[in-house]
């Protein structure tokens, strides 16, 4: 059961026990800006596999790409696409179910979440050398580095409560929730060394907050889009976030958001994850596709 929900987590909603994931893909897509303007290139399919497909995070020197994905029928383990060469690489071999894949802050090692326990282990940028980062006493679904031991987790509610952000370190293994109810984005918002996240507050309209690890303090940046778990932070400060076929942007200052890119017409019809590389020049995403 842990399994199936950390599968529905990893979706964006909650799955029927036995329901097998949709057959999301991993598409990467050129990015460019010019002024306030936020040009997205023809997606192009770089999983192209008949399973389940996602989570997307780029390396530091934006070289590959790390992904989730089953391709067993059985379970998930992680794949690197290098971007030079055009391949995907299986990097993990594990009889355990691995998600989320990240760089981690030391840029030698990458931390997924990882088994039943959904405790958080750390491998060689190869896959080898398996390592017990931090276990948890609730179920992690997602996580972002802070700096070397300090982290935000998404950790699921226990008996039906709602999930919780949490803030952890893991020298000391002191985890502290911040707030209730919250989305699966965790990101770190450039230039600004905070946590983002999506509150989703009972009876209200979703927000988009950030966390300062330092007084342990949020506030509110944006309005959310409704329908959307999902966005990426730009190098230069900017925000997408993907709702049905469409990606729109939000920039400091200006009113709302603004669509940049509909991508119906290339058989993009659920867009969930979005994963802007580090130098600002491509941008993962991941959809259903109308056909295979």
């Amino acid at each position: 059961m842990r399994f199936v929900l950390a599968l529905a987590l990893a979706l964006g909603s909650l799955l029927v026990p036995q329901t097998p994931p949709p057959p999301t893909e991993v598409y990467l897509a050129t990015l460019s800006t010019s002024g306030n303007t936020v040009k997205i290139g023809t997606p192009v399919n770089i999983s192209n596999s008949p399973e389940y497909d996602n989570q997307p995070s780029f390396l530091a020197d934006a070289a590959a790409i790390l992904f989730t994905s089953r391709r067993d029928g059985k379970q998930t383990d992680i794949y690197r696409y290098d971007m030079k060469a055009k391949q995907v690489t299986q990097l993990t071999h594990t009889t355990e179910n691995e998600y989320s894949p990240l760089l981690t802050p030391d840029k030698k090692t990458f931390s997924t979440v990882r088994g039943d326990k959904q405790e958080l282990w750390r491998f060689n940028l190869d896959g080898t050398s398996p390592q017990l980062a931090y276990a948890h006493t609730g179920l992690i679904g997602y996580h972002v580095w802070i700096d070397d031991h300090r982290l935000a987790v998404f950790v699921l509610g226990a008996n039906g409560a709602p999930a919780t952000l949490q803030l952890v370190d893991t020298t000391t293994k002191a985890a502290e929730v911040i707030e209730p109810n919250i989305g699966q984005s965790l990101l770190i918002r450039p230039g600004h060394r905070t946590v983002s996240f999506i509150s989703r507050p009972a009876g209200a309209p979703p927000v988009i907050k950030e966390l300062d690890p330092a007084t342990k303090k949020t506030k509110v940046i944006t309005e959310a889009l409704a329908d959307s778990q999902y966005l990426t932070w730009l190098p230069d400060g900017r925000m997408l976030m993907a709702s049905g076929s469409k990606i729109s942007l939000w920039r400091e200052g200006a009113t709302g958001w603004s669509v940049v890119g509909d991508f119906s017409a290339a058989g993009l019809t659920t867009i969930s994850r979005l994963a802007a590389s580090p130098d600002g020049k491509w941008l993962a995403i991941v959809a259903v596709a109308n056909s295979k």
